[in-house]
């Protein structure tokens, strides 16, 4: 099996990859949060051009309970995650627009 990340096409015609990321520190409650980070790379593919993250999907009392959850999604959430990202991006850039 290789080591990169799972690669998706999105919905706005960009190319991403995936990576789980979990805070360094508990929050007030004790409770460590985890979520998605996709990574948008250039059409040539060699270089990261920018980034979405979801909201926390999930929590724990140590990093790796909050972590289990998100590592245990099926790549179709995933990729649904990623099309709710885009589609959130794309809505506050139409929002900023706006006077």
């Amino acid at each position: 099996m290789h080591e990169r990340a799972p690669g998706f096409g999105g919905t706005d015609g960009h190319a991403y990859s995936v990576a789980t990321f979990v805070d360094d520190t508990p929050d007030a409650r004790g409770l460590y949060g985890a979520a998605l980070l996709f990574v948008r790379w250039s059409e040539t593919g060699d270089r990261a051009v920018g980034h979405l993250e979801t909201d926390y999907l999930a929590w724990g009392g140590t990093p790796a309970e909050a972590l289990a959850p998100v590592l245990a999604l099926p790549l179709h959430e995933v990729k649904r995650h990623l099309d709710r990202c885009i589609d959130l991006a794309g809505r506050e850039a139409a929002d900023a627009q706006w006077p």
